[in-house]
This record gives structure tokens, C-alpha cells and sequence, in this order.
């Protein structure tokens, strides 16, 4: 037998530590930060996974100098065994909430949770201050089966699988802070043009951002013939990666946002933004939706918490003049 290989395998079941330090390393490709994330010495990591390999009766990591990769045959394990550690941590967690205090798990995107969500939080833990909220802000997509995730907060269009409930729906409107529209006046799309807009950096990437972009709105409120096509060519461009950066700049003075309205429908309302050009709001093909976990339906703070979050989506819709869609069931993003 080579001196590179493992040992036979052996038939007894797999010890759970070592798959712990298994799954560590495979994710960092990197024994001393494993070993960090596991406070164990990196020797104890690396006795660990000797002893997996002996177990399986192969190498599972080829060690190199300064770096380590995954063989095929770790490759495959890793594959199966960091689904199975991340469905035995949610089993665990439920079980904990379970048994512990009433908690709420919910994932959404970083700007509607600055933007709307935590805001309106407070009034939440007033009614229910005996149940905890956690919030997840990911733009990644999360399998509502397979972790311990609540409910999903989502903005899509309608044409996506699976089964969600429509909060709100949303038109994009010009805003600006007071003080720039003291030195800037706007009343048209020619004054528009003398200001700095601010736009996503990736407005132009995917259909999905380019129904927020400005050279929509202005193919569709520009002075030019019909079907021709205006320039967009304003006085600069202030460019970010996110809904809630946009809107802080225009608070700021910075430059002039097309801002999605149920977003800025408080800064609207306490007059920190101008709705500068009120006429020309732009629908979006873009709603708000709420998706709960089927394991999740049931549980008394979850219902708590659904329905107040209803009885928000119906105060933004009447603050907007949205009108709720008859068919409730959609797709989430």
C-alpha cells in the first residue's frame, strides 16, 4: 500500500466530532481557522481528521505546502455531510426555541429591513414583549424546509414558483431633500437634467434592476416624441449598492433619487423627502411578499407576528394609495 493512502475502512458508524472538524476545514480549505472556529488546537483538528480518514478508509485532503484541497472522495462527503450538520443545528435550534423562550426567525433583504421593517419594529415588542425577533438580512435565496428560518420578507415580480402572500405592491417616485430643492428647484424633466442623480451601481445588470433604472423613467415621462428614445445626460451620476444607501444620499442633499414609494413613505409623510414630481410616479412590476414555513404556520408567535405584519402592509398600502392584489398567492424572490 502507498504511504500516501489511508488505511482500510472500518464499519462502525462515524464519530460526530470528526465530522465536525471535517466540515470546518472543508469550508475554509484552511486547518488553523478551523481549528479557530472549533477553539481546539490545530493539531487536535488534524489528529481529527486522520482519524475520519482512517474511518473511511481514504485520503479526504491533499496537503500541500501552503494550501489544502478536497480529493473527489471528500469532495462527495462534504457535500453530504454539511446538509446533514445544518438539518441536525436547525432541529436543534427548534427544539431549544421549543423549550425556551417564544422567538421569531425572519429573512430579508438589508434595506427593507432598515428601510421598513425595523422601524415599525418597536410597536411589535410593545404588543408581544414576551417574544424575540431575529433577523437574517441575506439577498440569498433560503430553503424554508431545511432551516430555522420563520418567515421570508421578498421582493419579486409574480412569475416565480412557490406560494406567497402579496403585502404590497409599489410605484417608483423623484425624491429630494427640502434643502437641495431650495438652491435646485425642480418642476420638469429639463430641470431634472441640471441635478445629480443617484442610481444602483448594477441598474443596468438584470431586467429585475432595470424596471428601477432612470432611463425607464425617462423613456416614459420624457418631452420626446413617442418611441424615440431621450438621452439620460444629468449634470453627474452618485452611484450605490443599495435601496437604503440611495435614499441616505438623498436625505443628505447628495443628489436627486427615483426612490421606491412604500420605502419613503414615512420620510415623505414627516417632509425629511419632497415628492418632486408627483405626476409622473412610475408603476413597478415589483411587489412585497410574505412567505412562512409550513413547519412554522401554527406556532402562536408566528401567527402574532404574521398578522401584525398585515396590519403594517395595510397602513403602507393606504399611505402609498396601493390597491391590494386579488390573488394573494405568488411567487417569492
Amino acid at each position: 500500500m502507498p504511504p500516501s493512502s489511508a488505511p482500510a475502512a472500518r464499519t462502525r458508524p462515524i464519530s460526530m466530532s470528526y465530522l465536525r472538524a471535517f466540515d470546518a476545514v472543508a469550508r475554509h480549505l484552511n486547518f488553523r481557522v478551523a481549528a479557530e472556529e472549533l477553539a481546539l488546537t490545530q493539531s487536535a483538528v488534524s489528529r481529527q481528521i486522520q482519524a475520519l480518514e482512517h474511518e473511511v478508509g481514504t485520503l479526504l485532503f491533499l496537503r500541500h505546502t501552503r494550501s489544502v484541497e478536497l480529493t473527489s472522495a471528500g469532495s462527495l462527503l462534504h457535500r453530504s455531510a454539511s446538509a446533514s450538520l445544518e438539518r441536525i443545528d436547525s432541529a436543534v435550534r427548534r427544539i431549544r426555541q421549543s423549550t425556551g423562550r417564544q422567538s421569531v426567525s425572519i429573512t430579508t433583504w438589508a434595506s427593507f429591513a432598515s428601510m421598513w421593517l425595523i422601524p415599525r419594529l418597536e410597536m411589535f415588542q410593545r404588543e408581544h414583549p414576551d417574544i424575540d425577533i431575529r433577523i437574517d438580512a441575506t439577498d440569498a435565496a433560503v430553503d424554508m424546509n431545511n432551516t430555522d428560518v420563520d418567515l421570508a420578507l421578498r421582493y419579486a415580480t409574480s412569475q416565480i414558483s412557490g406560494a406567497a402572500e402579496r403585502l404590497f405592491g409599489e410605484q417608483l417616485t423623484v425624491v429630494a431633500s427640502p434643502w437641495l430643492l431650495k438652491s435646485q428647484p425642480i418642476h420638469n424633466v429639463a430641470d431634472l437634467m441640471r441635478c445629480t442623480l443617484i442610481e444602483a451601481g448594477d441598474a443596468y445588470r438584470t431586467q429585475h434592476m432595470q424596471w428601477l433604472s432612470w432611463q425607464r423613467w425617462l423613456d416614459t415621462f420624457s418631452p420626446h416624441a413617442p418611441g424615440k428614445t431621450a438621452a439620460l445626460s444629468p449634470a453627474r451620476w452618485l452611484y450605490f449598492n443599495y435601496a437604503h444607501q440611495i435614499v441616505q444620499a438623498a436625505l443628505t442633499g447628495q443628489g436627486v433619487a427615483l426612490a421606491r414609494q412604500p420605502l419613503v413613505a414615512e420620510s415623505l409623510a414627516n417632509g425629511d423627502l419632497v415628492e418632486v414630481l408627483p405626476e409622473m410616479r412610475l408603476s413597478s412590476p415589483l411587489a412585497y411578499w410574505l412567505l412562512v414555513a409550513p413547519r412554522s404556520k401554527l406556532r402562536p408567535e408566528v401567527r402574532a407576528f404574521c398578522d401584525w405584519l398585515r396590519q403594517q402592509a395595510d397602513n403602507t398600502r393606504l399611505a402609498t394609495g396601493d390597491v391590494a392584489d386579488p390573488e394573494t398567492l405568488a411567487s417569492p424572490d
